[in-house]
C-alpha cells in the first residue's frame, strides 16, 4: 500500500512539535522522550538523525522544548510555553465544535516603531491563534480566545499596549460581511476541499482493505494531524450561521475524524515500540 512517506518533511521543527502535541504529551510521568526514540520516529518520515538533533535542538533554544539528561541520555518534554500552545490548538484540531455566542473578542494596541519587533512577535501570536486583522492595530476572533490573546501578548511583552474586548458587532456590515471582509472564506473553503481530496481516498482504502502497516499507520496519523493542523492558524472556528450553505471544514473535520480513530490503534502500537527501550 503507497503511503504518505514519500513527501519530504520541510519543516521538522514543526513537525516534531506536531509529534509531542498528539502523541508524547499523554506519556506519563512529565511527558519526555528520549532523544533516540524519538530518531526512530522521524526516521520513517525520511528524516536522519542529525536533521532531528539540530531540530531539537533550535526548538530548545526557542522555547518550546526543555531538555533533561539521565546518565548519557537526553529526554526533551515540551515547556510550559509550548504546552500553552498546544492547549490553544488542540481544541479547534480534536473539537468538539463550540457554538458560536454571537460576540467578537478584538485586540487593539497602540506599539510604536521603537517596538517593531515585539509588534511582529505578537502579530504572530495572533495569526497562530486564528485571528485575523480587521484594521492595521486592531485584531479580531470570533473564538473565546481572549485568555490566549492575553497570554500572547505577556509573552511579546506588549500586555501593557494592548486593550481587550468581547463585544457584539453593531454595523453598518452585516456579521457575515465582517467575517468575509477579515477572512478569506473562498481561500479557506478551497483548502479544506483539497484535504477532503488527498485523505478521503485514503480513509475508504483502509477501511475496505485494513491493510496498512503500524508504521506506514503512524506516519499517515502524523501527516493527517500536521495537515489538519495548519487549519486552525486560519479557521479560528467559524461561526456555522456566517459561512456559506455545505461547508466544507464541517466534511473535513468529521473525515478527519473518522480517518484519526481508523488508524490510532496501529499507529499507537508501533509509538510505544519506538519508545519503550
Amino acid at each position: 500500500m503507497s503511503t504518505l512517506n514519500s513527501r519530504p518533511v520541510a519543516r521538522p521543527n514543526s513537525f516534531i512539535f506536531t509529534l509531542y502535541g498528539d502523541m508524547v504529551r499523554n506519556l506519563p510521568g512529565d511527558g519526555s522522550l528520549w532523544v533516540g526514540a524519538l530518531i526512530r520516529l522521524m526516521a520513517s518520515l525520511g528524516l536522519s538523525a542529525p536533521a532531528v538533533r539540530q531540530a531539537v535542538s533550535r526548538m530548545t533554544r526557542q522555547g518550546w522544548l526543555r531538555a533533561r539528561r539521565e546518565g548519557n541520555r537526553a529526554y526533551y518534554a515540551v515547556t510550559e510555553r509550548g504546552r500553552r500552545r498546544i492547549d490553544e490548538l488542540s481544541p479547534r484540531i480534536y473539537g468538539p465544535v463550540i457554538e458560536w455566542d454571537g460576540r467578537w473578542r478584538l485586540l487593539s494596541y497602540s506599539i510604536g516603531e521603537a517596538h517593531r519587533k515585539r509588534r511582529e512577535r505578537l502579530r504572530k501570536e495572533l495569526s497562530a491563534l486564528g485571528w485575523a486583522q480587521l484594521s492595521p492595530s486592531t485584531w479580531i476572533s470570533p473564538s473565546d480566545t481572549l485568555v490566549a490573546a492575553r497570554e500572547a501578548a505577556r509573552a511579546t511583552r506588549t500586555f501593557d499596549a494592548v486593550n481587550l474586548f468581547a463585544s457584539e458587532y453593531r454595523g453598518p456590515l452585516s456579521d457575515r460581511a465582517l467575517l468575509e471582509r477579515c477572512w478569506n472564506v473562498a481561500e479557506i473553503a478551497s483548502t479544506y476541499r483539497a484535504f477532503i481530496a488527498r485523505y478521503e481516498p485514503r480513509l475508504r482504502r483502509e477501511q475496505d482493505r485494513k491493510d496498512m502497516t503500524d508504521e506506514a499507520a503512524l506516519i499517515e496519523r502524523l501527516w493527517l494531524v500536521y495537515d489538519y493542523r495548519k487549519f486552525a492558524y486560519v479557521d479560528p472556528g467559524l461561526p456555522s450561521e456566517l459561512l456559506p450553505a455545505h461547508w466544507p471544514g464541517t466534511a473535513a473535520a468529521a473525515l478527519f475524524r473518522e480517518y484519526y480513530s481508523a488508524i490510532e490503534e496501529k499507529s499507537q502500537r508501533y509509538f510505544h515500540l519506538c519508545t519503550v527501550s
